[in-house]
This record gives structure tokens, sequence and C-alpha cells, in this order.
């Protein structure tokens, strides 16, 4: 039987943002409902492993099953598909490392434009169960400020495995606005490659994050309605 399929799909659905929402409202009473999705999502592959009749293979589904099971539930208690603050520096440090692929806001409590980028990130990180997702107080982070040379803000900045693939500062490369589509940001975050579609629609991305670095970060400053750290 075709396992690998099946554990796949139903891997999907546990890191698939509309089924897990879905499942919040329908036990909005349990204790922790994921949980509790997790458990059904196993017990039906487990089922169906159980009625093949190739002890062998039944004994390999098993063991696939739980090692992906296992793999998902520790990146959900990792912080995966949930944008979260980190306070302490070090910390940030260690996640960017760690993780192959991180999305990590930049961020002052007082300007108003981030408060917006934070609203498009909470919408975008349970989409993307792979890649963490991450907002970080620049007054938390002097020495992650310096050695990033952040000057503007809002300022998103994508790691892949470790290293700065690219970023996005202030409005610019989202149309100049404030009320600029999610989709946008979105794209932006595809074209740098921190975030990445199923093989079906990836083939329809243009990557270019290189380039597209560069022009943000010569176009950063120029932005008056953007937040200069060096105005403090």
């Amino acid at each position: 039987m075709a396992h690998n399929s099946r554990i796949s799909e139903l891997s999907s659905r546990l890191t698939d943002p509309i089924q897990s929402s879905s499942s919040s409202r329908k036990d909005m009473h349990r204790s922790d409902p994921d949980e509790d999705d997790d458990e059904a999502i196993f017990a039906e592959l487990e089922a169906e492993i159980e009625n093949d009749d190739n002890a062998a293979t039944r004994e390999r589904g098993m063991l696939e099953m739980k090692r992906e099971v296992e793999r998902l539930k520790s990146m959900r208690e990792g912080g995966h598909g949930r944008y979260d603050e980190i306070m302490e520096e070090k910390e940030v440090i260690h996640v960017t490392a760690r993780e192959p692929t991180c999305v990590v806001h930049f961020y002052h409590t007082n300007f108003k434009r981030c408060q917006i980028m934070d609203g498009h990130l909470a919408k975008i990180a349970p989409k993307y169960f792979s890649t963490r997702f991450l907002r970080v107080f620049v007054e938390n982070v002097p020495w992650l400020v310096e050695k990033l040379g952040i000057k503007v803000l809002p300022c998103v900045v994508c790691f892949v495995n470790g290293t700065t693939q690219g970023r996005i500062v202030g409005f610019d490369e989202l149309g100049g606005t404030d009320d600029f589509d999610t989709a946008s940001l979105e794209w932006q975050l595809l074209n740098i490659g921190v975030v990445q579609k199923p093989e079906s629609s990836a083939s329809q991305v243009t990557y270019g994050a290189n380039t597209s670095f560069r022009q943000q970060i010569r176009r950063g400053g120029d932005d008056d309605s953007d937040f200069d750290l060096d105005d403090d």
C-alpha cells in the first residue's frame, strides 16, 4: 500500500491552518483541540495501516507514521504555525541559526506601521508551517540591530539556513501605502525564498532575492513615513 502518500496527506491536514482553525472552533470546550485533532488523524492512518496484509509493510508504515506525527508535534511545540515574540537577544540568535527558514520582524512599539506589519505576518504565519515567524522589539536586541544594519522600521529580515537571505524595509516594496494587501507581503516572502508554496504553484513565482534585497536597502531610508532609528 502507498502509505507514504497517505502519511503526507494526513501530515498536511495537521498543518492546514483552515482545518486547524475549524477544529479549534468545534472543540473549544476541550483543553487541547490541536492534540485531539492529532490523535484523530493518527488513529485514522493507524487503522488503515493495520489493515495491510503484509506484516513488514504494516510495521514500516507504523514507524513512518509515528516519526512524522512526532516531528510535526515537535515543530508546533517549537512555535511553528504561530507568530511569536522573542524577548531575549540570545534566543533570537539561537532560533535564526537553528531554523532552516525564519522570518523576523524588527519593530518598535511607538510606530503604527510596525503594528500594520504585525497584522499581516500574523495572517501569513499559519500558512507556512515550515517557516518560523517572529517579532522582536528593537530595544531588546541592540547588538542584532547594529550587526544587521537596521536603520528603518518596519524591517522584516529573512533567514535561510542561518544567514540573511533578504529583507523588506518599510512599505516601498509593498506598494508604498499603509493599506497594502497581505498577498503583497506574502509574494515578497516567496520571492525571497524564505517561504515555499507547494510544487504545483511554486513554479509560478519568479525568485530574485539578491536584486530585491539591494533595492530594499537603497530605498528603505528614502521613505519619510517610515520610522528611522537614527532619529531617536
